[in-house]
């Protein structure tokens, strides 16, 4: 028993010696202050700025060279961009064509073939017309118009026009081709009359003034209402076959067309006309106005 209780006494000896070793461990621990600690670990850390240098730097170094590489890169960039602008928005080149033939009747039977054939080619801004109109009335040979027109966009609706006009009449003994000056203007009048006014210059003083308008009212999509007027005014006249001055003709028409398709085009026509006649001249007689209802049909076809 004696030597249970030295060995008890021993061990509990040591146990408490080896607790109090610990606490004393602890206490000597957070007795260290921590400021100090951390100062002396900033201080053995070397501080290196060279990566703060080279970011600082690195923006005027790269802003430097930008133009440098990218300038002649970005210029054909911006011109590649503006020719493809130009392209999509009224640059491209387009062609379109019409053809078209019509017999008209007046209340005396009389009755005579207009026929017309237009082309433009061009882009918006700058285009050529070809208009060529024959009339052959009934018992003579056809009487021809034709024009050649350089246009060039103005604004959004309006065109400024200039170029030659070619006539033929072979009914005429003298003077039966004439050559001669357009100016003008194509385009959309408010409520989108379509609109050509011209300015007609020939040999002897011959000068007039021609307005053309017209405007599509759609009952459906297929059957087309359009109503026209054609003005022609005499302002001076010189020539062997002279015209009155003033109003010299006038026709207020309605035209009913039925579209099989874009490209075919059948109508009818309703219209009435005005002609003031013809001055006395060595070469004519002098003719009367008259005024008179025409009634026609006819085909259009456009490509």
């Amino acid at each position: 028993m004696r030597i249970i209780n030295l060995f008890a006494m021993r061990t509990l000896s040591a146990s408490f010696l080896l607790l109090s070793g610990q606490s004393f461990a602890q206490e000597h621990y957070h007795s260290m202050p921590m400021p100090q600690t951390q100062n002396q670990r900033s201080a053995d850390i070397p501080e290196d700025h060279s990566q703060h240098h080279q970011m600082a730097t690195r923006p005027q170094a790269v802003a430097e060279e930008k133009p440098q590489i990218l300038q002649p890169e970005q210029s054909s960039s911006d011109e590649t961009d503006h020719a493809a602008h130009i392209k999509e928005h009224g640059g491209q080149v387009y062609q379109q064509s019409t053809v078209e033939s019509k017999w008209l009747r007046n209340d005396d039977g009389e009755g005579v073939l207009k026929s017309k054939f237009e082309t433009r080619i061009g882009t918006d801004e700058n285009k050529v017309f070809i208009k060529v109109h024959a009339d052959q009335a009934e018992s003579q040979q056809a009487e021809y118009d034709a024009k050649v027109l350089y246009s060039h966009m103005v604004s959004d609706f309006w065109d400024v026009q200039a170029g030659l006009r070619y006539l033929n009449n072979q009914n005429r003994e003298v003077d039966s081709e004439q050559i001669g000056v357009v100016l003008g203007i194509h385009g959309l009048a408010p409520y989108f009359f379509e609109t050509d006014a011209y300015l007609l210059m020939g040999q002897d003083q011959q000068m007039s003034f021609m307005l053309e308008t017209e405007r599509d009212l759609l009952l459906t999509q297929k059957l087309i209402l359009k109503p026209y007027l054609d003005v022609s005014i005499v302002l001076s006249d010189d020539s062997n076959y002279a015209k009155k001055s003033g109003l010299s003709t006038a026709q207020l028409g309605l035209e009913t067309r039925y579209e099989i398709n874009k490209k075919v085009m059948p109508f009818v026509d309703v219209a009435y006309g005005y002609n003031k006649g013809d001055e006395e001249t060595a070469w004519q007689q002098s003719s009367s106005s008259e005024n008179e209802w025409l009634y026609g049909a006819g085909i259009r076809f456009k490509f």
